[in-house]
């Protein structure tokens, strides 16, 4: 197994021992760039402006350790979430 088919389906920012999905939560797709197919929790962000970009810590990005990986929520619902770039 490689390491994005691991990675596929846990979620963002988790503990490896416990980084799939729980219950009671929301979540969004990452989809394309260093944290493709990741989970990203979304619970409680319904407020936020439309398209409102994410940048999210990675190892694996242009940047290396540090640097964030950019993704902005794809309309209409935002049940994913679009790569744009990376950044430091």
């Amino acid at each position: 197994m490689d390491e994005q088919e691991f990675m596929r389906g846990r979620v963002y920012g988790a503990d490896h021992d416990d980084a799939g999905p729980r219950p009671g939560r929301a979540y969004a797709e990452l989809v394309g760039g260093p944290l493709d197919g990741l989970l990203l929790d979304v619970t409680g962000r319904a407020g936020r402006v439309p398209g409102e970009q994410v940048a999210l810590v990675t190892e694996m990005g242009r940047y290396g350790p540090g640097g964030r990986a950019l993704y902005v929520p794809r309309p209409p619902d935002g049940r994913r979430y679009d790569w744009r770039g990376d950044a430091p």
